[in-house]
């Protein structure tokens, strides 16, 4: 159905090509897998099967890419509509229309579809993908994972022989990833739609995989084969690989399913390890930090500084929480600092030694994170009562209604310093709702926010901009310079920055992006990173971050996690929406579950994670009952 002869692509004014020596079949009925590293041209592969590349992009391609016997060279984009369906990373670039059903039928009406015809697959999609709800709902009102579902169902409708769909869950929650996932294998299992795919986040599809097409660099030679063939090789993978790959476990597991019926062995060799790393290293005792209301009426004990940025908490009643300072250094808090890995689950330095350390790709930037010394509490002894230091945020009783929609009903939720708050839920849940009010973009309804003692709707950006710091969900939002230089240089000015100070950010969160780049024309971890230097040079004490996993790689993410935690460590407070389980396992000292814009739980991240089956991470689920968390954790108990 899709063949490449012996393939390449050059971009104009690139030395080396960005695709070379791809030749590999997908037979009609399969759904492929494309993994790599990012950079390595994945996304152009995909724009080469629906004939973008190179009639749309530029560049040149050479070689013959055919699909359902059409030659990419000779045929336009549109000539391919009827038989290839396209959604790329950013599904707002696919939207013509205001509403979901319009957009749903838009695809059929080009293609001179029947009234009739258009009307049964609109039904059909919107009850496959779970939009009924939504139908009648401007584009513009729905939460990202939302409008990714949307941009799936918008080619699902004509009915196309092929789908090609770049990160097509990395917007979604748990559970809509796996309906989205299903109706994927349904289309290929029940109908011989084929279906080629590229995703990062390998732990939610590796195992629906027919085969699997690994570009391991830039220019490198491709491998092209089964799951578990690939994935024996692949400098990228995800956590029960590794899991699988530390235990010794031949062949690898590529589902959880699997993994459990192996891990008999590994949980006995741990079972006496517990107190090492992970369950009792994050419930042990320690002094208490400062005090907040919490959600449900409950009090929640905020976290002090800590040197490693990870707090450890415990369940005290039933509606009260006590972070404690972890101290041991045998806690298994391992991480990935070199930015020269591949894999977000390689063994790392300690997050407890030095920044300055010279295994740090971060070290220069420890200057540029740390805030005036006054900004974190000082230690004190166990015994004794210090007076808590203010909270950065407060949240009391915040009601926000958007247009037709409830999104946030009676929140409650306090930040302390230094700590990192998971929001989680979801699509649609209120998550983006939540930081929008923290940030000021959202007025509330009834109740009150409180960041630094200002009150963010009213305080004039200038001044709120040294208190609290937003990266989006489209982190291109932040960005409007012409050059990356540029955007540089008005981060500085805008927060009174010493010159450079944006620009060391921006290398030391992920080098080689050149000053002269348009920031359209970055990928999207590069924007990512360019967003986030752009918040981080005014220090705010509250950063925000919303999906910002969103297109990373392991590696990457890897990166962002060592920013993130060096941040914690320096006192900044740290609040995050994801769907990434993995991360919020990784980072998060407390995960607040927010459905249909209300609080159902905040804790300790152990304690909401292990409970949850839709929010437990891969190691969780397969050493269960006890509560590992990471890879990291159990390489650091079994050393």
């Amino acid at each position: 159905m899709i063949r490449f002869e012996n393939v390449s692509v050059t971009y104009e004014g690139m030395v080396q090509p960005v695709l070379q020596g791809l030749d590999f079949e997908v037979a009609e009925g399969e759904l492929a897998l494309l993994v790599g590293p990012s950079g390595v041209g994945k996304s152009t592969l995909l724009g080469a099967v629906g004939g973008l590349v190179p009639h749309f992009t530029g560049g040149t391609l050479r070689g013959r890419v055919t699909v359902a016997g059409r030659d990419t060279r000779t045929h336009q984009p549109r000539e391919l509509a009827d038989v290839v369906g396209t959604v790329g990373q950013d599904p707002l670039a696919h939207f013509v229309t205001d509403t979901v059903e319009d957009e749903l039928a838009y695809g059929m009406e080009s293609l001179g579809l029947a009234p009739a015809v258009m009307r049964r697959r609109v039904e059909e999609t919107l009850d496959l993908l779970g939009l009924a709800d939504l139908r009648d709902r401007p584009i513009a009102t729905l939460s990202g994972g939302q409008r990714q579902r949307v941009a799936i169902g918008s080619v699902l409708t004509p009915h196309p022989r092929v789908l090609v769909l770049d990160e097509p869950t990395s917007a979604l929650d748990p559970a809509a990833a796996e309906e989205v996932l299903a109706v994927l294998q349904r289309l290929v299992h029940d109908l011989g739609t084929t279906v080629l795919l590229a995703e990062h986040r390998l732990e939610r599809v590796v195992q629906y995989a027919d085969r699997v097409l690994l570009l391991p660099a830039p220019g490198a030679a491709p491998l092209y084969g089964t799951p578990a063939e690939v994935m024996a090789v692949s400098p990228v993978y995800p956590p029960v690989v590794d899991l699988g790959r530390l235990a010794d476990w031949t062949p690898l597991p590529l589902t959880i399913r699997d993994a459990r019926r192996r891990a008999q062995g590994l949980r006995e060799r741990l079972e006496g390890r517990v107190g090492q790393a992970g369950w009792v290293g994050r419930a042990g005792a320690g002094g208490t930090g400062s005090g907040g209301t919490g959600s449900g009426g409950g009090s929640y004990m905020g976290s002090p500084h800590v040197a490693d940025g990870r707090v450890a908490s415990a369940y005290v009643g039933d509606a009260h929480v006590a972070n404690t300072h972890v101290a041991s250094p045998d806690v298994g808090d391992a991480l990935v600092a070199d930015a020269h890995v591949v894999s977000a689950h390689t063994p790392a330095p300690d997050p407890r030694a030095p920044l300055s350390s010279p295994l740090s790709p971060l070290s220069s930037l420890r200057r540029l994170f740390r805030r005036a010394p006054t900004a974190a509490p000082t230690p004190t002894p166990r015994t004794s009562s210090p007076t808590p230091p203010p909270p950065v945020a407060a949240v009391r009783a915040l009601s926000v209604r958007r247009d037709r929609v409830t999104a946030l009903r009676h929140v409650d939720l306090t930040v302390a310093p230094g700590e990192t708050v998971a929001l989680m839920g979801r699509n649609g849940a209120g998550k983006s709702t939540l930081l929008g009010s923290l940030v000021g973009l959202v007025e509330p309804g009834a109740g009150t926010v409180e960041v630094g003692g200002a009150v963010p709707h009213r305080t004039a950006p200038p001044e709120l901009v040294r208190r609290v710091g937003l990266v989006p969900q489209e982190p291109r939002d932040l960005l409007y310079a012409d050059t990356v230089a540029a955007e540089c240089v008005a981060a500085d000015r805008d927060a009174g920055a010493d010159a450079g100070t944006c620009r060391a950010l921006v290398s030391g969160l992920l080098p080689g992006i050149p000053d002269g780049t348009h920031p359209r024309d970055l990928s999207e971890g590069q924007r990512l990173a360019l967003a986030l230097a752009v918040v981080l040079t005014a220090r705010p004490p509250l950063l925000l971050l919303d999906e910002p996993t969103r297109g990373l790689d392991y590696a990457a993410k890897a990166r962002l996690v060592t920013v993130l935690r060096a941040l914690a460590a320096e006192g900044h407070a740290i609040v995050l929406a994801t769907h990434d389980v993995e991360l919020a396992a990784e980072i998060a000292h407390r995960v607040v579950l927010l459905a249909d814009g209300e609080v159902i739980a905040d804790g300790p991240t152990a304690e909401i994670v292990v409970s949850s089956p839709s929010f437990a991470p891969q190691v969780t689920k397969i050493l269960a009952p006890q509560p590992w968390l990471t890879v990291a954790e159990v390489r650091e108990a079994l050393s």
